[in-house]
């Protein structure tokens, strides 16, 4: 089963070096909308096709998240991972709305791999 990690431990995390990959397994115009800063885009269905270009390394920290905690498509995008042998995955459950409620800011426009 994956992970879960708050706000606090992620911004703990963000701050690190290395730094994890943030993803964002929501379709692309809530990505372009604003997203977490330095995310990458994934969305759930494509999150396989995508990852192996962007995140060789399997041993990465990868986090994933999506529009709060009742959207599942980072549950589906982490366990997608898990299956292609990404051995150090998170899930960020709270997404973007806990994000906005803390007052941190998103990041407008297009950073997509």
């Amino acid at each position: 089963m994956t992970r879960t990690i708050s706000r606090k431990d992620l911004l703990q995390r963000l701050d690190a070096t290395p730094r994890p990959v943030l993803i964002e397994a929501l379709p692309e115009r809530y990505f372009h909308d604003g997203h977490l800063p330095g995310a990458l885009h994934m969305p759930q269905d494509s999150v396989s096709a995508l990852v192996p270009g962007a995140v060789p390394d399997m041993a990465a920290e990868i986090v994933v998240y999506c529009a709060s905690a009742i959207c599942r498509n980072s549950h589906i995008a982490a366990a997608n991972l898990e299956i292609l042998g990404y051995r150090n995955v998170s899930i960020y459950a709270g997404g973007k709305e806990d994000w906005q409620a803390a007052g941190l800011p998103l990041e407008p426009g297009d950073q997509s791999r």
